[in-house]
């Protein structure tokens, strides 16, 4: 006991030596008036004379400084018990309502830590719930003020329960109940419906049915509050078969019974049974009125909404938020920003959820002036603080490009939540500073999916494949399971790496993990396949697709049109129509194409006249582009340059560009100079146009003119897009420049180049030099077509494949005639399946034969 006295008196000392002789009061944190505490109930029970006189000396020079509680410390000298004095009481009415800070507070926690009156019931109670409702005292400063506390009554348990739950932990309130359990204090019909809500917040199902089985031990199964939180709790977690039998079991209704209930189907989004309890309420309030615009604002139903609130007798903040937020879920965000004003105007006070919605309205318009204007109230009414409208803020300032003013938010804000960090790097990727977010996603403190799924969504909308595919084997590393939106991006830069071996992974990690392949994902795997030459794969994912939208049908009927399986692409078509699935204007883009891919001038003009008069669609540029194409592919070039005249919009290049192709493939010099040069002013920047009026004149043995075209590329600035080449081995995906020496294996692709050549010699091919559009001799003119981007990827896949494997390459370009005809020769003499898809559509070469029947 002498010892421990010790310990405590050198304590005491310690603290004093550190604040100079001042202890506890205004001087000193919680700490230190626990060891004050602790030291003078010690001096009630003999303490060792030795250190009596001197410590006591110090804590009472420290209380004189503490004024007006000087007074209650004399009993401490004279050691009188410690009771409920005027004094206490005096600062507990007097003096604790109005501490606005915790300057203000500390000094009265201390006078009640060192009087001992922190023991009394009454002012535990009073200085436990002043410091859970007041802003500025945090948790576990709550904590430590319900710890002092001997003997807890329920009024007590339940004051920190509620903080818990109120500052939302509500496992920490579950994890007090326990304790509640262990020192066998009683709860009461105000502790369960606390618990209730804590399950409710943590959508936890299994701790709520625990949590009522000792509601119905201990008998509070009667009281109406109790029953109310149980139905709320039921119907948060998507169980409103238990919550409407509690409901039924209520003898008497209150309203805040059928509020709970109502609330529930809103949230199950059943508008059915919502109007049904609505209509059957004995009187609807404000509240139960609220639900139901929420509930038409999510079913679409906006005027049943409008015509709710304007019948409202009494409209509070939540009816002006819950029309607010109806008129932004459904698009209408400059009636949602008009309300807002209304609202603002009426003098009804704005919180942070109604703000957070009018910005994504600005968001959505991208309309910064308005946002600012918000901004600026925000920061006069006081709210800016929450961090659910800074994460707002940040996300209207970055979607509207002002990315350095939402930079500067998230840098000067007090508290960062995972919400906070990932809104800024979607901020970045949206104005396409993919390094930034990827910097910032780097030095996250934590990573959630939303972080992961953002960044790799991010690399694939920036186009960089490549390293959507490397973060994505990290993802995979770390073992964090990909939601749908990583696996549509994942999946998507498959496609175009033509990573097969990785995008046939990933459809077998869906189907090991029972994941559902829906509408996005559905379509996004039936594209890569086909994509990838995969046609059986791909039929197969859309058999075993449920949930098949247009999207999904465009993808096959695409897909199967880029293949080169055109009947079949229109069989799917018909098929689509005999569902009951109506085309859309990306549909009627891939029958056209599957018409133009093989020539089907008249079943092409047919469909063409349907998406009028049939469909009721207005043809877009595209489709007239598409019946340029058909037309100038068959030869009819003044046909088609007729058909471009009568456009009733403005002809883009690409439907130009659609003729000159078609010029030079049927020899239309005069034609194809004039649209050449047309093309040329239209789009100075584009280097397809010059490049071919450029073999337009090369094929003419018009040198001048082909200088002439290179002068002005130069002039302008125009580099011609290289021809590239890519084929994926080993789950590596490699890539080959025409002319390409830098490839770590060049030697042995080299030799198979050469093995190759006398091959195709034997066979009988000739190279088809008019595709050299250069003034050089014939040998030169033949090197330089072997040295195609796509013979080398031929070649390499020749080494590093093995039958019967297909080859599968991807062009940027159109294949040039030359290599078409050489691979063709290559798929007979090596005996080797080839799949090659350029720009336009997929070649599947088999035993010196191309599945586009030499028509592309």
């Amino acid at each position: 006991m002498y010892f421990e006295q010790y310990i405590l008196c050198r304590r005491v000392n310690t603290l004093l030596d550190k604040h100079g002789g001042t202890l506890g009061g205004k001087h000193g944190g919680i700490e230190e008036n626990e060891t004050i505490w602790a030291f003078t109930k010690n001096c009630h029970v003999g303490f060792s004379t030795k250190f009596k006189p001197f410590s006591f000396l110090s804590i009472l020079m420290s209380l004189a400084k503490l004024k007006p509680l000087t007074l209650a410390a004399k009993s401490t000298l004279n050691h009188k018990p410690m009771s409920k004095t005027t004094i206490n009481l005096s600062i507990l009415e007097t003096h604790l309502p109005k501490c606005q800070n915790l300057k203000q507070f500390n000094p009265i926690l201390s006078q009640m830590i060192l009087t001992g009156f922190i023991r009394d019931t009454y002012a535990a109670s009073r200085i436990l719930k002043f410091s859970t409702d007041s802003s500025f005292s945090h948790i576990d400063l709550s904590l430590r003020i319900f710890n002092l506390i001997e003997d807890a009554n329920g009024f007590i348990w339940n004051t920190m329960m509620r903080a818990y739950i109120q500052r939302n932990f509500p496992q920490k309130a579950l994890n007090l109940y326990k304790l509640m359990v262990d020192k066998n204090a009683d709860p009461d019909n105000y502790t369960y419906p606390l618990l209730v809500q804590a399950c409710a917040i943590r959508v936890s199902e299994f701790e709520g049915r625990e949590i009522h089985n000792h509601i119905l031990k201990t008998g509070f199964d009667s009281d109406v509050y109790v029953q109310n939180t149980l139905i709320n709790m039921y119907a948060v977690c998507e169980n409103m078969s238990d919550a409407r039998n509690l409901f039924d079991e209520i003898p008497v209704l209150n309203p805040v019974s059928w509020n709970s209930i109502l609330a529930g189907y809103v949230r199950a989004g059943d508008v059915e049974k919502a109007k049904l309890i609505y209509d059957r309420m004995p009187e609807r309030n404000t509240i139960a009125s609220n639900s139901m615009i929420v509930l038409f604002g999510r079913t679409g139903c906006v005027t049943e909404a409008c015509r709710l609130f304007n019948e409202l007798p009494e409209k509070d903040m939540v009816s002006w938020s819950a029309l607010i937020s109806c008129y932004e879920q459904n698009e209408m965000y400059e009636e949602a920003l008009a309300l807002f004003l209304r609202m603002v105007a009426n003098g009804v006070m704005v919180d942070e959820v109604v703000v957070v919605t009018v910005l994504s309205a600005c968001a959505n318009l991208s309309i910064v002036q308005t946002g600012k204007l918000i901004h600026g109230l925000v920061v006069k009414i006081g709210i800016e603080a929450y961090v659910n409208l800074q994460n707002a803020f940040i996300h209207m300032y970055s979607s509207c490009g002002e990315i350095m003013a939402a930079q500067k938010l998230f840098n000067a804000a007090y508290h960062l939540d995972q919400i906070s960090w990932n809104s800024m790097i979607s901020g970045y990727l949206k104005c396409g500073l993919v390094d930034k977010a990827r910097t910032l996603f780097d030095s996250m403190p934590e990573k959630d999916i939303v972080s992961w799924s953002a960044m790799i969504s991010g690399y694939a909308q920036h186009d960089r494949f490549s390293e959507t595919l490397a973060l994505f084997q990290e993802m995979q590393l770390l073992g964090i399971r990909p939601d749908e939106t990583t696996l549509v991006s994942v999946v998507s830069a498959c496609t175009r790496l033509a990573a097969l071996d990785l995008g046939q992974w990933i459809h077998a990690y869906i189907r090991k993990n029972g994941l559902k392949i829906n509408v996005f994902l559905g379509t996004t795997l039936i594209n890569m396949y086909m994509k990838c030459g995969c046609v059986e794969n791909a039929l197969e994912v859309f058999q075993g697709t449920e949930e098949k939208g247009v999207s999904t049908w465009n993808a096959l009927i695409l897909g199967l049109a880029m293949n080169g399986l055109v009947e079949k692409s229109l069989e799917i078509f018909s098929e689509m129509k005999k569902c009951g699935v109506a085309p859309n204007e990306i549909t009627f883009i891939g029958v056209l194409g599957a018409c133009r891919h093989m020539g089907l001038v008249d079943e092409g003009r047919r469909h063409f006249d349907s998406i009028v008069q049939e469909h009721k669609i207005e043809p877009n540029v595209k489709h007239y582009g598409c019946m340029v194409d058909l037309l100038g592919r068959a030869g009819m070039l003044k046909e088609a340059e007729e058909l471009i005249e009568s456009m009733p919009m403005t002809p883009d290049v690409a439907t130009w560009g659609a003729l000159l192709g078609a010029c030079k493939k049927h020899g239309d010099h005069d034609m194809g100079e004039r649209i050449g040069r047309k093309l040329i002013e239209l789009d100075p920047d584009h280097d397809g146009f010059h490049v071919l009026l450029s073999n337009i004149y090369a094929s003419k043995g018009n040198w001048d003119d082909v200088h002439e075209i290179r002068e002005i590329m130069v002039q302008h600035g125009v580099v011609k897009m290289p021809g590239c080449s890519m084929i994926e081995a080993n789950g590596i995906v490699h890539e080959f420049l025409a002319g390409d020496n830098k490839h770590p294996q060049i030697e042995e692709i080299e030799k198979k180049l050469d093995e190759m050549a006398k091959k195709l010699k034997m066979e009988g091919y000739a190279p088809d030099t008019n595709e050299v559009s250069f003034d050089i001799d014939e040998e030169e003119k033949e090197t330089a077509l072997f040295r195609h981007s796509e013979k080398l990827a031929i070649a390499f896949g020749l080494i590093c494949t093995s039958p019967p494997t297909p080859i599968r390459i991807i062009k940027n370009l159109r294949i040039c005639n030359d290599c078409h005809m050489a691979a063709k020769f290559i798929s007979k003499a090596f005996s080797r399946d080839i799949v090659l898809r350029d720009r336009h559509r997929f070649h599947h070469f088999k035993q010196g034969s191309c599945s586009c029947k030499d028509y592309w």
